[in-house]
């Protein structure tokens, strides 16, 4: 683990400070009651061969990186996937170009977006990849997270160019915070993605 966070280069904290529990089975959930006990940030991650609480480890001027004992996401601003360790499958980046709605996807209204990305992986040594994403606003869903529903706003996000899926984010109407997502991470693999304690960046 340690020579894992120091090849990554953003994590300064100490990895003692906090802990993520790997579960096994898919649709395992934690009890409310261990996040509130809990005073760090935690999401909760799942895809083919992952289920795991991730903890918040460090923010690094917007780029916040998320742990477990084995496994590190990198999630950029506007809570997108912008990089993976042992999920099942790598994403090396993933960058904005241009205008970044994910900040807060409220303000787009209800005309979609155009954003433009680029995806460097490892797999298949395919470095900035182009992809253009369409976002548009759905509607309300209710969704249940930690055992609470909650009426929050779909945004699907059409994927095309350099390669071709779907992401699609819940957004909590009132405060903008992205509360579960499902996102690609590479080529026919996506992961599913919610918030059980959000993170509110401190302003210096």
């Amino acid at each position: 683990m340690v020579l894992l966070l120091t090849g990554c280069g953003t994590l300064q904290r100490g990895v003692d400070m906090a802990r993520g529990a790997v579960f096994g089975p898919k649709g395992v959930r934690p009890a409310p009651e261990e996040v509130a006990a809990s005073p760090y940030a935690q999401l909760l991650i799942e895809d083919d061969a992952v289920s795991a609480v991730m903890l918040l480890g460090n923010d690094d001027d917007g780029r916040t990186a998320w742990f477990t004992d084995q496994h590190v996401v990198f999630l950029c601003e506007g809570d997108l996937v912008c990089g993976t360790h042992g999920l099942s499958a790598r994403l090396d980046d993933m960058r904005i170009v241009g205008p970044n709605p994910f900040v807060d996807l409220r303000a787009i209204g209800q005309a979609p977006f155009t954003v433009d990305r680029r995806y460097d992986w490892h797999d298949g040594y395919r470095y900035g990849v182009q992809v253009t994403g369409t976002v548009r606003r759905v509607g309300e869903e209710e969704v249940e997270i930690l055992e609470r529903k909650r009426t929050l706003v779909r945004y699907e996000e059409q994927l095309s160019g350099g390669v071709d899926g779907k992401n699609i984010y819940w957004i909590d109407p009132a405060t903008g915070q992205l509360r579960k997502s499902r996102q690609l991470v590479a080529p026919g693999h996506y992961a599913e993605i919610e918030i059980l304690k959000p993170y509110r960046r401190r302003v210096q």
